[in-house]
């Protein structure tokens, strides 16, 4: 079965029998309590090397034949692993090599996982091994369904052979050490380089002080990692040309902001469809449960506007997960719930992390659909089957689409060289959380948005939103002057346009494209002590500002609002400037969201970005679309612990329930619906 051939939504995750090999009655009973979950597709293999090749040499796959052949009986897909996520011990023993070496260049011993030398041949050997034999064994099987590569990809090495890789890199880049020294600005603090082997990796024992190498070193990590991915599937590739190959993606902490140590706009280039794993702390005590939704939706708009398509769930919880410092339980309701809003924001899968849970080690206590008491009357395994009956009657959704008119820009570059910016205050840059706070009004009010990179194409888009660019680069400036020009809305705002893609700071005063482009000189920057307060007054109306003030002259723009405090009292704080066709807006300012939502409440109205579909809306409940060739779905979902009411435009059918549905909409607590209008 090829990944166009599957009609079904994909319904699973991730199944490691090599950890029951020893306990043929627990197997035995996986596929019935499958099929009794409604689950079609199974990850298998992730970590399974020592299983596979539990001695240098020796390749045992009568257990997996036997997986590949149960779920074909069953009518299920496998999403083969590659298992380079973690070596067996005789690896790391025969070849010591293969471990990871810490920026204090401390050797790694064996153990955990995610932790090998990515530049290391041996390795690179012994994975081209282990998985071309997986291809010539599985890849005409009929329940191949999709390649997943290795596991989470993350971390850095520091050894020999990362260094000497490093400055190959550095060597292509720049082609001599005169324009390395020129692009890290090498005479400050006598850091001049006058041999290619003077240069290392940054490390707290050397140097961390050049931020560009730093954000050399962060990209050449992303490439590295690129390029161990590419070995990985170079004879999968050849072997099974039309199986689609992805690798699972992450979001990075509790804000579930975009991932920190890889640049996925990069990465994504390389995969068939973006998959990822999701792990939001519902339930917590730090923000409402619509707030954290609104940062799920965040990444899952992130993910699917990489590749402008629908993109995968590789992994969530039916339940908990065993590493946040509280471990919650989801309520009644919330499975389903965010099962949903996968879907909504353009997931063609819900899949989990972990069919069944581990007897023992880190992760026994890590929710799965079986628990260990193996029963199908506990509430998480109702839970798990109740989504399957929902995907079940949400099969025409597959491949369908989201449409968005506005589009925010997150640069991974930006982001690395901002955090690592010594100025402004390091705890309130807060840079991926800002983009959220502009992104919470579109969720809030159900407008469609893609969360895209710099280097994307900006035509389809009415509105571009590009917040805190701190480091931009002429052809990103060009590119959104280009778009302005052309009849498009450019919202950025304070710290932007600093630095060049070398982190060096921009010469003769703010860019003069962003001058023109923004009808304004950007002369400094005001950061705010924590308990600092200023205000904006826009429209008689007086907002809290905090954080930042940026200080500016204005030459022909437009003054939206004004400063209300400090030496800059009365001075502009935000402002319109038309340009060309277009118009491009400055907000000068960090505000709450009560401003953004009063400045983007006109703008989205001038521009017709309105969900028509919403008549009254609610800002815990929200209104996801995707469309298909004549149909549009519906997904509205109560964020709330309250009960919910919304108007549509229209009378419709709840997919789910079959009911049908007046104008009005009535929620329980996280309740969703799935309704459908025809254009």
């Amino acid at each position: 079965m090829t990944y166009q051939e599957e009609k079904r939504l994909l319904h699973g995750g991730d199944y490691n029998p090599d950890q029951w090999l020893a306990y043929p009655d627990i197997l035995a009973q996986d596929i019935a309590l499958m099929q009794a979950s409604k689950v079609n597709t199974v990850s298998v293999g992730i970590f399974a090397w020592s299983a596979l090749e539990p001695r240098e040499g020796e390749f045992h796959f009568d257990w997996l034949d036997k997986i590949f052949d149960d779920v074909d009986k069953m009518g299920g897909n496998v999403i083969l692993a590659t298992p380079s996520g973690a070596r067996p011990a005789w690896l790391s023993a025969a070849y010591p090599e293969v471990l990871r070496t810490t920026e204090k260049q401390e050797k790694l011993a064996h153990g955990g996982r995610h932790n090998h030398c990515f530049s290391s041949p041996i390795y690179r050997k012994k994975v081209a091994i282990i998985n071309r034999k997986l291809a010539e064994r599985y890849g005409q099987h009929p329940a191949l369904y999709m390649w997943h590569i290795s596991n989470e990809y993350g971390g850095d090495c520091h050894c020999a052979y990362c260094q000497e890789n490093f400055r190959s890199w550095l060597k292509d880049k720049y082609g001599t050490l005169a324009a390395l020294n020129a692009a890290w600005w090498g005479a400050f603090w006598s850091h001049t380089y006058t041999d290619w082997t003077q240069i290392s990796s940054p490390s707290s024992l050397g140097e961390t002080m050049v931020h560009g190498m730093n954000l050399d070193w962060k990209r050449f990590v992303t490439d590295q990692t690129i390029d161990f991915y590419e070995h990985e599937i170079k004879e999968i590739r050849v072997l099974t040309p039309n199986v689609p190959i992805t690798t699972n993606f992450m979001g990075d902490g509790d804000d579930l902001i975009p991932f920190q140590s890889l640049d996925y706009g990069k990465f994504a280039e390389h995969v068939d469809v973006i998959s990822w794993d999701c792990y939001p702390a519902w339930h917590n005590d730090w923000g409402s449960t619509a707030d954290l939704a609104a940062k799920v939706g965040f990444i899952n708009d992130q993910y699917r506007a990489l590749k402008q398509q629908p993109f995968l769930i590789m992994e969530s919880t039916p339940s908990l997960v065993n590493w946040h410092p509280v471990n919650k339980a989801k309520r009644p309701g919330m499975h389903l719930l965010s099962s949903m809003q996968f879907l909504a924001h353009g997931s063609d899968s819900v899949m989990y992390f972990q069919w069944r849970k581990s007897r023992g080690s880190s992760e026994k206590f890590h929710g799965a659909v079986v628990d260990h008491d193996g029963c199908t009357e506990n509430r998480v395994f109702k839970d798990v089957t109740a989504v399957g009956d929902a995907l079940d009657k949400l099969t025409n959704l597959k491949g369908s689409n989201k449409t968005a008119r506005a589009a925010i820009i997150y640069d991974w570059d930006n982001d690395w060289a901002l955090a690592d910016a010594q100025g402004f205050s390091d705890a309130s840059k807060r840079y991926p959380q800002t983009l959220q706070d502009h992104y919470r009004f579109f969720w809030n009010h159900d407008i469609p948005v893609d969360v895209i990179t710099s280097d994307q194409a900006l035509a389809k888009y009415d509105l571009v939103i590009a917040p805190m660019l701190y480091l931009i680069r002429q052809e990103t400036m060009a590119k959104l002057t280009d778009f302005v020009a052309k009849g498009g809305h450019l919202v950025s705002s304070y710290m932007t346009g600093y630095v060049d893609e070398n982190d060096l700071a921009y010469l003769g005063g703010w860019p003069k494209p962003l001058q023109s482009l923004f009808g304004i000189n950007v002369t400094e920057t005001d950061t705010l002590y924590p308990k600092d307060r200023n205000g904006l007054l826009a429209a008689g109306q007086v907002f809290e500002v905090t954080d930042y003030c940026s200080l500016f002259e204005v030459k022909t723009a437009k003054t939206l609002a004004t400063y209300t405090a400090d030496f800059y009292q009365n001075q502009a704080a935000v402002v319109a400037n038309i340009y060309g066709q277009g118009q491009a807006y400055y907000i000068g300012a960090r505000t709450g969201y009560d401003y953004l939502a009063a400045f983007y409440t006109d703008l989205v109205e001038t521009l017709g970005l309105t969900n028509q579909w919403v008549v009254l809306s609610d800002p815990d409940v929200s209104v996801q679309s995707r469309q298909s060739d004549e149909i549009t779905y519906h997904f509205v979902m109560n964020f709330s612990e309250t009960d919910k009411t919304i108007t549509v435009c229209e009378p419709t059918v709840d997919l789910l329930t079959g009911q049908a549905i007046s104008k009005e909409i009535k929620l329980s607590p996280y309740q969703v619906s799935v309704l459908t209008s025809r254009d």
